[in-house]
């Protein structure tokens, strides 16, 4: 069994690339992300866009993002998990040095990340930054810097937990689903199984009730939601 998580909004209670991009982006980057909604350009595109207008020093984004804070309970279902020996990787399109900044602020420096590549690069005195997307995005049929899809084929069966727009498609490809917020509302809209909650507090207790019922052949058990 393996679980597949999305960051921002999910682990991370703020948005760290917004967080980013509101302090240190020109103002251009709102009219990218309309644009993007508006179905103009894929993720992807959108969020190369947007980082080439950062303007800001290493340390100043790193002073920022030390002040993002995460899921209480991350922890302890963290915890969990290792000791379940259950795979966990974080699965998102936001990007990995800002995961990897707050996750490591948080004492938590050793999970398995797959999201967009920032590069970093100081010419004639100009720090600039590049985002390139992850390996797994080639194909990717909604052209989001990370095919959340690619990412959790595998033969053992499949937990994905996630709260948005970049979790949608991914949803109905694993065996269960942990859903907050908008992908609430996404999966009952297209009659996709999944179990709600708010914090990684109250999904601990509801994972440990559901698990001893997910397999293949029981997956039908899951259509009665757990709230």
């Amino acid at each position: 069994m393996q679980v597949f998580c999305d960051f921002d909004g999910t682990i991370s209670i703020e948005d760290a690339t917004d967080m980013v991009l509101s302090r240190f982006a020109d103002p251009e980057w709102e009219d990218i992300e309309r644009q993007w909604k508006q179905g103009l350009m894929g993720s992807g595109e959108c969020m190369r866009r947007q980082i080439a207008l950062v303007q800001a020093s290493r340390q100043d984004i790193d002073a920022l993002l030390d002040t993002a804070s995460i899921d209480p309970g991350f922890e302890e279902f963290l915890s969990y998990c290792r000791s379940s020996n259950m795979p966990i990787t974080i699965v998102s399109d936001g990007v990995d040095y800002f995961i990897r900044r707050i996750l490591t602020r948080h004492g938590i420096d050793d999970m398995a990340i797959v999201a967009n590549v920032l590069s970093y690069c100081l010419a004639d005195g100009r720090e600039s930054y590049s985002l390139f997307p992850s390996p797994t995005a080639s194909g990717c049929l909604s052209g989001s810097g990370v095919c959340k899809c690619r990412v959790v084929k595998s033969p053992d069966l499949q937990i994905y937990i996630g709260d948005g727009r970049s979790d949608f498609c991914v949803s109905d490809k694993v065996d269960l689903v942990f859903a907050k917020a908008k992908l609430i509302d996404y999966c009952e809209d297209r009659g996709i199984p999944y179990v709600a909650f708010e914090t990684f507090t109250d999904l601990l207790p509801k994972m440990k009730a559901v698990l001893p019922s997910v397999t293949r052949e029981q997956r039908a058990l899951l259509h009665s939601k757990t709230a």
